[in-house]
Order: C-alpha cells, then sequence, then structure tokens
C-alpha cells in the first residue's frame, strides 16, 4: 500500500490522539477525586447507619419510659382509691387489712417502677447525647461529601472537555486520511493496541521493541510513500521526520 507523506503523518497524528484519548479514558476510571468522594460516601454511610440505630434505640427507650409512666400513674392512682377508702372509716377490720397490705405492695411496686424508669432515662440520656454527636458528625462529613463532589465534578469535567477536543480533532483528521490507510489503521487497532507508531531509530514507538538490522535495512530502503508494518507488533510504521508527539 502507498500513502503519501502527508497522509503518514496525518496517521501519526491519529495514533497520537487515540492514545491521548486511551490515557484520558483512564484518568477518568483512576481520578483521585473519586477514590477521595467514595471514600466520603462510605463513612457517611456508616455514619448515618450509626445515627439510625440510636434513633431507634432511642425510639425504643421513649416507649418504655411512656409504659413505666404509665404503670406509675396507674399505682398511683391506685393508692389514691384505697387511702380514700381507708381515710373514709367504711371499711371493716378485714377490709382495713386488705386495703394496707394492697397499699406496702403497691408502694413497692411504685418504688420498683420509679428506679426502672430512672434506669430507663438515664440510658436515654446517653443516647440522646450520642445521638446529638452523630448528627453532628454526620453534619460534618455531609460538608466534605459535598465537596468532594464538588471537586469530582469539576475532574470530570475537565476529562469530558479534553476528550471532546480530542475527539474533535480526531475526527478531522480522520477526514483527511485515504478510506484505505484509515481502515487498515483501524483493522490493526481492534486487535488491541496502538495502530499506527512512529519509527524511532531502531525501535517501532508502538511496542518499543528493537527492530534488526536487516529489517531495519529494508524499511530504509523502502519509498517514502510506502507503507510499512513493524516485524514485531504489525503497526504501521511510520517514517515521519520532525514529528512532535
Amino acid at each position: 500500500m502507498k500513502a503519501e507523506v502527508a497522509q503518514q503523518r496525518s496517521l501519526l497524528e491519529l495514533a497520537t490522539l487515540d492514545a491521548e484519548l486511551s490515557r484520558i479514558a483512564h484518568r477518568a476510571t483512576h481520578l483521585p477525586q473519586r477514590e477521595a468522594y467514595e471514600k466520603v460516601k462510605t463513612e457517611h454511610t456508616a455514619a448515618s447507619d450509626r445515627l439510625a440505630a440510636v434513633r431507634i434505640a432511642v425510639d425504643d427507650l421513649d416507649a418504655q419510659v411512656s409504659r413505666f409512666e404509665g404503670e406509675i400513674d396507674a399505682v398511683r392512682k391506685r393508692e389514691d382509691r384505697d387511702r380514700s377508702l381507708l381515710r373514709s372509716g367504711a371499711t371493716d377490720a378485714k377490709q382495713l387489712a386488705d386495703l394496707q397490705h394492697e397499699l406496702e405492695t403497691l408502694e413497692r411496686r411504685q418504688a420498683s417502677l420509679e428506679d426502672s424508669l430512672l434506669d430507663v432515662m438515664e440510658r436515654r440520656e446517653e443516647l440522646q447525647a450520642q445521638q446529638r454527636a452523630e448528627l453532628q458528625a454526620l453534619d460534618g462529613l455531609q460538608a466534605d461529601l459535598d465537596s468532594a463532589q464538588q471537586e469530582l465534578d469539576t475532574a470530570l469535567a475537565e476529562i469530558d472537555q479534553a476528550r471532546n477536543e480530542h475527539s474533535s480533532r480526531r475526527d478531522a483528521v480522520t477526514a483527511t486520511l485515504d478510506p484505505g490507510l484509515s481502515e487498515l489503521y483501524e483493522r490493526q487497532r481492534a486487535r488491541g493496541g496502538a495502530g499506527a507508531g512512529q519509527l524511532q531509530g531502531h525501535r517501532c514507538g508502538a511496542c518499543r521493541i528493537e527492530i534488526g538490522r536487516g529489517e531495519l535495512a529494508r524499511i530504509a530502503a523502502a519509498a517514502e510513500d510506502e507503507v510499512m508494518r513493524c516485524p514485531e507488533c504489525g503497526v504501521i510504521l511510520l517514517r515521519v521526520k520532525g514529528f512532535e508527539q
């Protein structure tokens, strides 16, 4: 296959653009900003889970407080009723004894309930303090997450801009290529890796393998518009002088 030097120069530019697009794609999936965002997101999720667990525990203790307060109120009302009966004097000796016994039992029950209520309220206060601390920590992590998201969005926007610029230039360069040369290049790329590389001294610019003297002599003897292939990796070997990659 023949290709003018200008075509070979364009093909080398295309290979350079594709290499840069590959680097951009790799950068997009290995951004330190993404790692930082994921790290903060994991911490934020863990803090949210802890806060949810504490809230459930506080709600459970609130229910226990309400239950104990209800039972204590019921005991007090029963005590008030019994004392009213005692004060009324409308009881015989047996009823009097029963009421006094019941009052003693109710007093012990009330004392036990109040002790239990105190324990629950103390645990609730501890959990409420933990809840406030978790809320504060979550607020801080939310701020960190928002900042990390902004930094990630900025990095992704820069990558998108670079990708779009290189893709647009690639389209423009591809439009100038001979269809046969372009097809050969794309076919080689489809095998994985580069489609073309510049001859750099004794090495192929794509695979970086040193070419033997015999092959170098054959390449050097070929006409400048002859399309050559790397004997090692098969890419289109471009003998373009003065091309800055």
